[in-house]
């Protein structure tokens, strides 16, 4: 089949690798503008485009997919199929009726359940044991299409957003191209989603990690592991009267000792928080404007007045 690949983000890359290295014909790929990052404000291009790097494959970085240039460059190209992997925005109309086939999406999660920008950490957030990728046919809504396929994983009790969303990413490869082959054969089934079973993965900000010390140990661990790497579980210290730093928290433990929410119950070999119930051990953290080191480390080098900011 004749593929116009369209994704931006790290965990689509081993599933266009895949496609390259398959007898069907990547004939462009459509991904987000380089951009600045990092504090020197670098141009970076998107993993994606240097997942290609050095291929004889036209790349299209449009502004916006939905401006009729766009719209027109894609067309040109006359896929029979447009595979979408976290490309960052929504596709018009005028995207979906140019492939032959299908429009689809692949999606890390077990739709309906957590449609939206951020459904990995949602899933490791809210406990859940399992999840997966789901090729999915594109409509106009939000990760709303008919089901074609599924591919499903366990969440390990260790799982951070980072060591899951790579786990995923490799899966997709397989979702893929199980999609291609049955689409291809006229047997690829449209499963309509359920509508009484969808959650929701909002968009995730620099706040979202922020700990409120009221909810159960257990589910700030839980949030620990899904904001690491990003956006990061973070809490506000009064290091000193007067001086606040926020201190990110990269990974901890639930132990089972009590106190006031957001009570530092001790503070010398190791730094223990009470929670709304049970407490927080934490294990490693990242002073702002500091390195990441153990917390037992961190809590001999700041013995004199450790306060969390309620």
């Amino acid at each position: 089949m004749r593929i116009v690949f369209v994704g931006t983000g790290e965990i689509g890359v081993p599933a266009l690798q895949a496609l390259l290295k398959s007898n069907h014909d990547v004939a462009a790929v459509v991904t987000q503008p380089d951009k600045p990052v990092g504090r020197d404000q670098r141009i970076e291009a998107p993993p994606i485009k240097r997942a290609i790097a050095g291929l004889a494959i036209p790349i299209l970085q449009p502004a916006r997919i939905k401006h009729d240039s766009a719209v027109a460059q894609i067309e040109s190209f006359t896929p029979d199929v447009i595979v979408v992997v976290a490309y960052g925005q929504i596709l018009p109309a005028t995207i979906l009726r140019i492939p032959k086939y299908a429009c689809l999406n692949l999606h890390a999660s077990l739709l309906p359940r957590w449609r939206g920008a951020a459904p990995i950490q949602a899933a490791i957030a809210a406990g859940d044991d399992r999840t997966g990728m789901t090729v999915m046919y594109m409509d106009e809504g939000l990760d709303s299409g008919d089901v074609l396929s599924q591919k499903e994983i366990s969440i390990l009790p260790d799982d951070t957003g980072g060591t899951l969303h790579d786990r995923l990413a490799e899966l997709g490869p397989d979702a893929i191209l199980s999609a291609l082959e049955l689409l291809g054969k006229g047997q690829a089934p449209r499963e309509v989603q359920d509508v009484s079973r969808v959650t929701h993965a909002p968009k995730l900000n620099r706040e979202s990690g922020r700990i409120d010390w009221n909810e159960p140990a257990r589910v700030i661990e839980r949030k620990v592991r899904a904001f690491n790497p990003w956006p990061g579980a973070l809490t506000e210290l009064e290091m000193a009267p007067g001086v606040r730093r926020k201190l990110k928290i990269l990974s901890a433990q639930v132990v089972d000792m009590t106190g006031e929410p957001g009570q530092i119950l001790t503070a010398d070999s190791e730094l223990v928080i009470a929670a709304g119930s049970g407490a927080i051990s934490l294990v490693e953290v990242q002073l702002e404007g500091r390195k990441r080191m153990p917390a037992s480390e961190f809590v001999r080098g700041n013995r004199s007045a450790l306060t969390i900011v309620r």
